[in-house]
C-alpha cells in the first residue's frame, strides 16, 4: 500500500518530563496520538467524523520501542503513517528529536471500528472511512461528512 502519512512538530515540555528531565515513558503514547490526529485529519475522518458517521475506534493495541531519550525543550518531530485501514486502522509512528534528525521512539497502534449504536464490533472498517483514505490514495480531496451523515 501507498503510504498515507502526517507530521507534527512540537516542544517537549516541563509537565511530560521527569525528574531527570526526560520525557515520562507513558507520554510517548500521548505524542503518538498528536501524530494520529494529525494522520486523521488528512484523511478527513478525525474523531469527531468518526462519531458523527456512527463509529467509534477504540485502541485494540498499542506498543513502543524506546531508541533514545527526549527531553525538556527540546522540539519533537512526530510522523504517524498508516500501515492498514480495511479490516482496522493499523498506524506506525516515529518520534525524532527535530534538531538532529535522531530517531528516539517508534510504535505501532490498531484501532477496531465498534458501531456506535449497538456497540457491536466491525470487522471491517466502515465504507465511510475505507473510501476517505482510497480517494486520498488516488490523489483526490476526501469529502467532508454533512453532520449526521453516515457513508
Amino acid at each position: 500500500m501507498e503510504k498515507i502519512s502526517a507530521e507534527i512538530e512540537f516542544t517537549v515540555e516541563f509537565y511530560d518530563v521527569d525528574s531527570m528531565r526526560i520525557v515520562w515513558h507513558g507520554n510517548y503514547i500521548k505524542y503518538f496520538e498528536k501524530a494520529r490526529c494529525a494522520l486523521l485529519n488528512k484523511i478527513g475522518y478525525n474523531y469527531l467524523h468518526m462519531e458523527e458517521s456512527g463509529y467509534q475506534f477504540p485502541v485494540t493495541g498499542i506498543s513502543a520501542k524506546y531508541v533514545g531519550p527526549l527531553r525538556f525543550g527540546e522540539r519533537v518531530r512526530a510522523r504517524a503513517a498508516l500501515e492498514e485501514y480495511e479490516n482496522c486502522i493499523k498506524i506506525r509512528y516515529e518520534l525524532y528529536n527535530a534538531a538532529t534528525g535522531e530517531l528516539c521512539t517508534k510504535g505501532n497502534s490498531t484501532q477496531m471500528a465498534i458501531n456506535a449504536v449497538t456497540g457491536e464490533s466491525c470487522f471491517v472498517c466502515p465504507p465511510v472511512f475505507v473510501n476517505r483514505v482510497e480517494a486520498l490514495l488516488r490523489g483526490g480531496c476526501p469529502r467532508p461528512n454533512k453532520p449526521g451523515e453516515r457513508r
